[in-house]
């Protein structure tokens, strides 16, 4: 099952990189892409991987669902798209 989830706060690849990474460590979660421009993320997950539950991932992160965002949420989103810079310049090394 294909889900699509529009949130804030994504600004670059840093971002995505975050974002897949973190909506993958949930079992069931089996491919994730993320549009920067438009802030829309498609997870492919199994039907028993509950919406909601990637939904909670993300705010967690700081990518909270378009229109429900705070500054918190905006500061934390800076955090994670720095580990997801890191994390992507590891990759390819």
């Amino acid at each position: 099952m294909v889900y699509e989830l529009k949130v804030e706060n994504i600004k670059c690849n840093g971002c995505a990189t975050s974002i897949k990474h973190g909506l993958t460590k949930i079992s069931g979660v089996h491919a994730v892409e993320v549009d920067i421009e438009h802030g829309i993320i498609k997870a492919d997950a199994d039907e028993n991987v509950s919406r909601d539950k990637m939904i909670e991932k993300l705010r967690s992160m700081g990518y909270p669902e378009t229109g429900k965002g705070t500054a918190l949420a905006t500061a934390t989103s800076y955090v994670s798209c720095m580990i997801g810079r890191v994390t992507s310049k590891e990759e390819h090394t």
